[in-house]
C-alpha cells in the first residue's frame, strides 16, 4: 500500500511538472530574431548576422531549470557585407552550408538561476553544433518571461506570452574544424557570438 501511494505521488508530481511547462516557438514571423558574429583579426574585422532562427523550448516559467529544447540557425542565412566573402564563408572550405545546413544549440541543463518575477540570469549547458562538429558548452543567458506580451509584439494580431533570451559567448573556430590554423591574420581564431531571440506561446 505504501509503495502504491509513493508511485501515485511520483506520477502526480511528474504530471504537475509537465502541466506547468509552456512551449515557446522561436521561428519569428517578423524576422527580428537574430545572431550576430564577429571575427576581429589583425588585418580585418569581419562582422555578420544570421536571421534564419527557429526552434522550440519548453519551460516552466516559474522554474527556468526545467528548460528543454533546441535553437536552430540556418547556415545559409549567415551574411556579411562583402558578397565574395559570404560566398567563401558558406562554401565547402569553410562552413559548407550545403553539407551542414544547420547550426544548433540543444539544451542539456540550466543552472545557477538568479531570477525575480520571471526575469533573470542563468548558465545554460548544451550541445552546440557548427560545421558538423558537436561540442558541449556552457553559456551565460539573460531570460525574461513576459506573460501577455505577445499581443504587444504583434500589434494585437496574436495574443499570448513571450520568452526572451539573450546570450553572448566566444568559441574557437579550430574547435569546429573551420580552417584550423589558417589565415589568422585575416580571420580571427576567436569568434564572438551573440543571440537575441523571442519565443512565442500563443493563446487561443
Amino acid at each position: 500500500m505504501k509503495k502504491a501511494v509513493l508511485i501515485a505521488t511520483a506520477v502526480l508530481a511528474t504530471s504537475s511538472i509537465w502541466a506547468a511547462s509552456t512551449s515557446f516557438d522561436f521561428k519569428d514571423p517578423k524576422g527580428v530574431n537574430n545572431v550576430v558574429f564577429k571575427l576581429d583579426a589583425p588585418l580585418e574585422s569581419i562582422n555578420g548576422t544570421a536571421t534564419g532562427v527557429s526552434g522550440t523550448v519548453s519551460v516552466d516559467p516559474a522554474d527556468f531549470t526545467t528548460a528543454k529544447g533546441k535553437i536552430t540557425v540556418e547556415t545559409s542565412s549567415l551574411t556579411v557585407p562583402n558578397p565574395m566573402m559570404k560566398e567563401h564563408l558558406l562554401g565547402e572550405n569553410w562552413l559548407n552550408a550545403a553539407k551542414n545546413p544547420a547550426i544548433t544549440f540543444e539544451i542539456k541543463e540550466v543552472k545557477n538561476v538568479k531570477a525575480t518575477n520571471g526575469s533573470g540570469t542563468a548558465d545554460v549547458t548544451g550541445t552546440f553544433t557548427l560545421n558538423g562538429v558537436s561540442k558541449d558548452i556552457t553559456v551565460p543567458a539573460k531570460i525574461a518571461y513576459l506573460p501577455g506580451k505577445l499581443g504587444d509584439r504583434t500589434n494585437g494580431k496574436v495574443q499570448g506570452d513571450l520568452l526572451v533570451v539573450r546570450t553572448a559567448f566566444q568559441i574557437n573556430r579550430s574547435d569546429y574544424n573551420i580552417q584550423p590554423g589558417q589565415y589568422q591574420d585575416k580571420v580571427s581564431e576567436t569568434i564572438d557570438l551573440s543571440l537575441a531571440v523571442a519565443g512565442a506561446a500563443p493563446k487561443s
